[in-house]
């Protein structure tokens, strides 16, 4: 007859109380298996038709054949208008309202420069501001009137990354007095 040891009673107990006290596990989810895709078995013994499907055209946007072109133009001064009376010496915030006629994206590249008259005091090159094909922007730049009275004009040019002029020229027209 068998009689188990008792080291061996004591430790199946301690085993089966200690698994009685452990928290329940979380069952493990149920995930159905994934369907195969049907095959189909082919039981003649020639080659399968082919079977050919009509091509349905489809309408695509298609980008503008060659590079894009560069294009400005005038809208209006935003600030001081032609022939604003200025006085000697003072700052002045010139704007013009502008739009990127053209269907290159100005970007950071792009330039305004100086091309006529007095440049009043900016630097010669200025930064045009980034416009998307097709929308307007406003161009700033600040000058300084001149001391001595009298009319004067500054005339500004925008400049491609190439180096190469385009668009309607803008110019700033002031009248300085003492």
């Amino acid at each position: 007859m068998f009689r188990p040891r008792p080291n061996l009673i004591a430790l199946f107990m301690v085993l089966t109380f200690a698994q009685a006290c452990a928290p329940p596990t979380a069952p493990t989810p149920f995930r159905p298996p994934t369907p195969l895709p049907p095959t189909s078995v082919s039981t003649a013994t020639s080659p399968p038709a082919v079977q050919t499907v009509p091509s349905t055209p489809t309408i695509e946007e298609t980008p503008t054949a060659g590079p894009c072109f560069n294009a400005l133009e005038f809208i209006s001064d935003v600030t001081i208008p032609d022939g604003t009376t200025v006085s000697a010496g003072s700052q002045i915030d010139k704007q013009w309202l502008v739009n990127n006629s053209g269907s290159c994206n100005w970007d950071a590249a792009y330039r305004l420069k100086w091309v006529g008259g007095d440049p009043l005091g900016a630097a010669q090159e200025q930064f045009l501001p980034p416009a998307k094909a097709g929308n307007q922007t406003i161009v700033r730049i600040f000058f300084t009137a001149p001391l001595l009275e009298g009319s004067y004009e500054s005339q500004w040019q925008a400049y491609s990354p190439e180096g190469i002029a385009f668009g309607n020229p803008v110019f700033i027209k002031v009248v300085v007095i003492p």
